[in-house]
This record gives structure tokens, C-alpha cells and sequence, in this order.
């Protein structure tokens, strides 16, 4: 394992910070009050995720410890000038909390919020926290106890994901993996003592879904392949199911990206295999409509079903795709099913990228069971065994393009890096090829293209996040949704419901209780309430495919003027309609699917009992920071096109004006693909590689 460091010399917090922070997570919190010493080491977890946070990040949560820590602002927001620290008694520090939750200063909002789902996603992801919901430990440390996890029985076949073994359910296989070496084309970068420059025929920048493709692509045709990655090479040793250490490794920012107003969480993956190693799985092809919507508006002529459909199916193959076979399901993925065909609504089985999987629901923690057929065991080893290398814990900083041969060709292109060592001391490194292939994501690819003066048109402009929600159903039974495949079911009844063949489709998540409390839009005793529950819930949630009714841009990222990668969002009046009838649409599927009560992630929550109930649905304010919004699809900042003006990429992905300069990861997307986006990345990916490898 090679561990991107936390830089251990990061500034401590101020005493007033630390004050401040005690506060609101007593606050937050309550049951921390009756110990002393839970709430000083819970306190200290939090303030170490702050200190080891990228310095952007760090900025934005001092500013709002600052902001609650200030009279005047206290006086503002909560008509009080004593701040939150300053009071003692708990119901006035509760009140003072539900002022800063929805007050009318959006500022406000953000500040409270962004400090309130660190809180309690830093607490409710700890071990002590665990045992006070009464969950159970990981599977790889007990027998099975859920019909939905382990493998289920049967006869054994390749043709689904799932293992069936003829074993006892309590030997779970590859539960106990060994630390293995490094691959040999790794490079362990804790032993770079010096500054160091290499080349190859291609540098290849991120290893997720597109990076890993091009990287595999490329050295099986020969050529000689560099790759970094900013974040750690980890192996299924290292996935030990503990929420509260993984998260912030596996996740961009440390699992603290979000919109500069903190309205949208940002789950982007970080480390060898990007997202392909931290996502639900799921394999959805590119539908028709939108290839035919990217043809007609964005000059895309090539781009037909019959160019895609080989494409889509050797990604499927590469990938073990498989439909999930019915007796696999988890219980929130069969209450899906079970509501929408109550309703008669269209839901289906879904494809995931597994083989052997042993259903332990820890999918957002990598796979320690070696079963989710990520970019770490399909396309990298790919890449490894025809001599392409890997630098982790690697950041780029920008590019550097050098002269251009007599064709007009680009000879060289430098990429200026940062190796991160586990002392904190950066060296410095250099690669050199006259291919680079920007996959850093679509934020880290246009924040490189900017820094490095190849920004302008389309670069970091038309975001698209496919803005989600969920919606919570408490049953009379237990559901466990810590446990079994978290995907494997989608209901897209709704997704071209409006004018423009825009809409939503509603699956499920994997409920792990850090991500569940953060989701959460209260606290306190009423947020509590919720989580003792956990073992009773489900959560639908429902994905919006953006953009409705524009053909402008709802969502940058840029660099400030300090140099910070900034991200901002905002919904069109159709995308939050959609949103609105999504929330409903989940909300009745819980309810025909039996649900006692159904909880939105407002700010305070909607509650529903009956469908009498839905009107508040619409009623609830949804503006930033009053419903809990967030993604993982995050696409569309260099996208492909034929006008430099209005797009990053030529309609092959190669930045406009740059020969030798491609993007392949989901930035290239024109726009929403409407369906969770892997697939799409994955095989626009292989066509770039295609179009590299066809030019020489």
C-alpha cells in the first residue's frame, strides 16, 4: 500500500477554532455529553479531518467556524450575540443551531451545513457509534446473519455476478486477503529521494474509468505508458469495511468536495481506479435518445448506435457486466420493485460489474473480496503486464507544451507533478510525451487545463451533475441496508417525463451510517431518532438528468484568484420540477411498498404517512442548503463539440487547438447521459484510445 500523506505538520486548529468546534458538536451531537472523554477524541477526529484537509477546503470550513463563532454574526443569524460557544445551556445552543439551519442568509446556511455533515459523518462513521445503533460488525469479521449478504445457495455460474458457494455462510470467500507487494509497475513513490523527470510515448493523468481504459488501450498497442495518480494504490488488504478511516482516502478532498456554496456534495473517487472502485456498480449504456441528442446539437456525426453498440458490448465483457438475478436482491432493492410494480410503474433488474460477489454492501469502501471488477482488476493489470507504469500519490500541476514539428504536430508536452511522500516533503517530477491524456475527473481536468493556460471555450463550463436526493422509508421490520448488493435495481418510469425528454430515475444506496447521518438534514435528538432506526430503513434515491430547458452553462469550475479549484451549480426551474416529482415519486414507492413513514432530506424534513401527506413535498423550500443534495456523476466541463467556443474537446476528444492533447474521462460528456455514467466514460474512453492509436 503506498498512502497519500495527511501531512502530519499541517497548523494545528486555534484554540478558538477547537472551542468552537466542541461546541457545535455537542450540539450536534447530544448523547456526546455524557462523555467527557468519547466527546474529546470525537472532537479530535474531526479536527484532524480539517488539518488534513486540501488548503481550499480547510479555508472554507475556518471561515465557517468563524462565522458561528462571531457575536455579530451570531446576533445576525440567531438574534443572539453570545455565539454558539459561549452558551452553556443546551436548549439555547439547540435553538441558536435550528436558526443557523435555515436561516434566510445563504452564507449562513452553507457555513452551518458544510460543519454539520462533517460532524456527524465523522462521528456516526466511528466504531463506538456503530455499537450504539447496534449494527453489526463488517462481514469479513462475522458469519452471515442476513439472508440478503453472503453467498446465496445454488449452482455456481459465470453467467450472473453474484458466488453461489456450497460452503457454511460463515466462511465468506476472500474475506481474510493478504497484503501482497506492490505490482512491479508501481512505483513505490516513498522511496523518490530526489526530483526525477521520465518518458514514455503517452502520459496518462488519472486511473478511474476513463484513465484506466486509454492506459490499457495504449500499451496494448504498443506504446510505452506513464500514468499518475493523485491518490493511493490501495489493494483489497487495505478495504477493511471501517467507514470512518476509508472514506476520507478514497474520496476526493478527503471526502469534503462540494460546491463552493456546499449545496451539492461531490462523491468523487480518489486513488488507483478513481470511482470504478468506490461506485455501487451499476452498467447502464449511453440510451439512443442521447447519442441522437449529441449528433444533432453537438456535431457529433460519428457517434452512431451502431459505432457504440461494439463498443458497449466489450466494455460489458471486459467488466463481468451481469444482470443481478432475482434471488440476490437486497431488501431496498426489492422494495423498489415491489412499490413501482404496485404502481405500475417501469423498474427493472440492473446490470453490475461483479463476479463472485459475496453481497457484503461495503461497495462505497472498495471491495475487499476482490468481486467488483474495478478498473484495479480489469484495466490496469491490463496495463501493468504490457510494461505501462503507475506513480501514485502523484499530483499534476500543469502542462507544458513545447514546440510543434514541421507538421504542425505538438512534439513534446511536459507534465510538472508533485510526488507526495509520506513525510510531508514533495519531489518534484517531470514526464515527457508528445501524448498526454488528461482523466483527472471533471473538475481536476479543466482545474489542469486552466492552470496551465490551455483553459478558454468550453473548459470548466456546463457541469453537469445529475443532482440527487433520497428519500427514507422506515419499515416494521428490519431491512439492513448496511448489507447485500446496494444496486441492482433502477426505476426509470420518470426519466423523459418533461418537454425537453428530460427526467429522473430513482435506484438505491448503500447506507453506510456515516453517509446516512451527513445526508440527514437535522440534528440533535430529532436526527438521532432517525439514525436508531437505521436497521428499519431504506433510502430510494432519485437522480435528475440536468440541463432541461437550457443550452447554457448551470455549472463551472475555475480557479479563483488565489489559484483554488472553485465549483458552483445551480439547478434550471425545470431540473428542480423534476427534482420535486422525484422526491414524490420515491416517497409513494415507499409507501406502496409498505413503509410505516417516509422521510425526505429537507430541511426540516417532510414526513409522510399516507399519500395525503405528498403536498409537502412541493411545499418544502428547496433552495441551497434546505434539501440535502448531492452527486456522484460528475460530467461535462470539457465536453466535445465542434465549436472551440462552446466545448473543451474536437468530436474525437482532443482539446481544441492542442494536437496530442486528449481528455478521456466523463468531462467529455456533451450533456446528463441520464443514466449513471461508468459505461459511457468507459466507452468513450476506448474510442480516444482508438483515435490516438489510428494517428500514430
Amino acid at each position: 500500500m503506498i498512502s497519500t500523506p495527511t501531512d502530519g505538520s499541517a497548523r494545528p486548529l486555534t484554540q478558538h477554532q477547537m472551542a468552537v468546534l466542541e461546541a457545535l458538536t455537542l450540539a450536534l451531537v447530544p448523547r456526546l455529553q455524557q462523555d467527557a472523554q468519547l466527546a474529546a477524541r470525537v472532537t479530535a477526529s474531526i479536527a484532524s479531518r480539517i488539518e488534513s484537509a486540501p488548503a481550499p477546503v480547510r479555508a472554507d470550513l475556518e471561515r465557517a467556524m468563524g462565522a458561528l463563532g462571531s457575536p455579530a454574526i451570531s446576533l445576525l443569524v440567531a438574534g443572539s450575540a453570545r455565539p454558539l460557544h459561549r452558551l452553556r445551556d443546551a436548549v439555547k445552543r439547540a435553538a441558536v443551531l435550528r436558526s443557523w439551519s435555515t436561516t434566510w442568509l445563504a452564507a449562513g446556511r452553507s457555513a452551518f451545513h458544510a460543519l454539520r455533515r462533517l460532524v456527524l459523518s465523522t462521528w456516526y462513521a466511528s466504531a463506538d457509534a456503530r455499537r450504539e445503533l447496534g449494527l453489526l460488525p463488517p462481514l469479513h469479521q462475522r458469519a452471515a446473519v442476513f439472508a440478503w449478504e453472503g453467498p446465496p445457495g445454488g449452482t455456481p455460474s459465470d453467467a450472473e455476478p453474484v458466488v453461489r458457494w456450497q460452503v457454511p455462510r460463515d466462511r465468506v470467500p476472500g474475506s481474510n486477503p493478504q497484503r501482497r507487494p506492490l505490482p512491479e509497475r508501481v512505483i513505490d513513490t516513498r522511496k523518490l529521494q530526489a526530483d526525477c523527470i521520465v518518458r514514455a510515448d503517452a502520459v496518462v493523468v488519472g486511473s478511474g474509468a476513463g484513465g484506466s481504459v486509454v492506459a490499457a488501450r495504449l500499451a496494448e498497442a504498443g506504446r510505452e505508458v506513464v500514468i499518475l495518480e493523485e491518490g493511493d494504490y490501495m489493494q483489497a488488504y487495505d478495504f477493511d469495511e471501517d467507514e470512518q478511516a476509508l472514506t476520507p482516502r478514497l474520496f476526493a478532498d478527503r471526502a469534503l468536495r462540494a460546491t463552493t456554496d456546499a449545496s451539492v456534495v461531490l462523491l468523487q473517487g480518489c486513488g488507483a481506479g478513481g470511482g470504478t472502485v468506490v461506485n455501487w456498480m451499476l452498467m447502464l449504456r449511453t440510451p439512443p435518445e442521447v447519442l441522437e441528442e449529441w449528433r444533432r446539437e453537438h456535431g457529433l456525426s460519428w457517434l452512431s448506435e451502431e459505432v457504440m453498440e461494439p463498443v458497449f458490448e466489450r466494455i460489458e465483457q471486459e467488466v463481468h457486466a451481469r444482470l443481478v438475478p432475482e434471488d440476490a436482491h437486497s431488501p431496498s432493492n426489492a422494495l423498489l420493485l415491489r412499490g413501482a410494480q404496485a404502481l405500475g410503474w417501469q423498474a427493472r433488474e440492473a446490470a453490475i460489474n461483479a463476479k463472485g460477489c459475496v453481497r457484503a454492501g461495503t461497495c462505497s469502501l472498495g471491495c475487499r473480496y476482490e468481486a467488483k471488477q474495478s478498473a484495479l482488476l480489469t484495466y490496469l493489470p491490463r496495463a501493468f503486464s504490457e510494461g505501462a507504469r503507475l506513480f501514485p500519490a502523484t499530483s499534476v500541476q500543469r502542462l507544458e507544451v513545447l514546440g510543434r514539428n514541421a507538421g504542425g504536430v505538438v512534439a513534446t508536452k511536459r507534465v510538472h507533478a508533485l510526488v507526495h511522500r509520506p513525510d510531508g516533503r514533495p519531489v518534484r517530477l517531470v514526464a515527457e510525451a508528445p501524448i498526454v491524456v488528461l482523466a483527472a475527473g471533471a473538475v481536476g481536468t479543466p482545474a489542469i487545463l486552466e492552470r496551465s493556460g490551455l483553459g478558454g471555450g468550453g473548459v470548466g463550463r456546463y457541469l453537469r451533475l445529475h443532482p440527487t436526493t433520497a428519500v427514507l422509508g422506515i419499515y416494521d421490520r428490519d431491512v439492513y441496508p448496511l448489507a447485500g448488493i446496494p444496486q441492482s435495481a433502477i426505476c426509470d418510469h420518470f426519466l423523459r417525463r418533461d418537454r425537453y425528454g428530460h427526467g429522473f430515475w430513482i435506484e438505491c444506496p448503500a447506507l453506510q451510517p456515516g453517509l446516512a447521518a451527513a445526508a440527514l438534514g437535522s440534528f440533535g435528538e430529532e436526527h438521532w431518532d432517525v439514525m436508531r432506526r437505521l436497521r428499519q430503513s431504506a433510502a430510494f434515491i432519485v437522480l435528475v438528468r440536468d440541463g432541461s430547458g437550457t443550452s447554457g452553462s448551470q455549472g463551472a469550475v475555475w480557479l479563483d484568484r488565489r489559484g483554488r479549484v472553485r465549483v458552483s451549480y445551480r439547478l434550471t426551474p425545470l431540473d428542480l420540477d423534476n427534482l420535486k416529482t422525484g422526491v414524490e415519486a420515491a416517497a409513494r414507492l415507499h409507501l406502496a411498498a409498505g413503509a410505516r413513514e417516509v422521510l425526505t432530506l429537507h430541511t426540516p424534513a417532510v414526513r409522510l404517512r399516507d399519500e395525503t401527506d405528498l403536498h409537502g413535498v412541493r411545499a418544502a423550500s428547496y433552495r441551497p442548503n434546505r434539501v440535502t443534495l448531492f452527486s456522484a456523476h460528475v460530467n461535462g466541463t470539457c465536453r466535445m463539440g465542434v465549436r472551440p467556443t462552446n466545448s473543451g474537446t474536437d468530436p474525437h476528444g482532443q482539446r481544441h487547438g492542442v494536437p496530442g492533447l486528449y481528455v478521456a474521462d466523463g468531462s467529455l460528456l456533451p450533456s446528463a447521459p441520464g443514466v449513471n455514467p461508468q459505461e459511457t466514460i468507459m466507452a468513450l474512453a476506448s474510442l480516444v484510445a482508438e483515435r490516438i492509436i489510428e494517428r500514430g
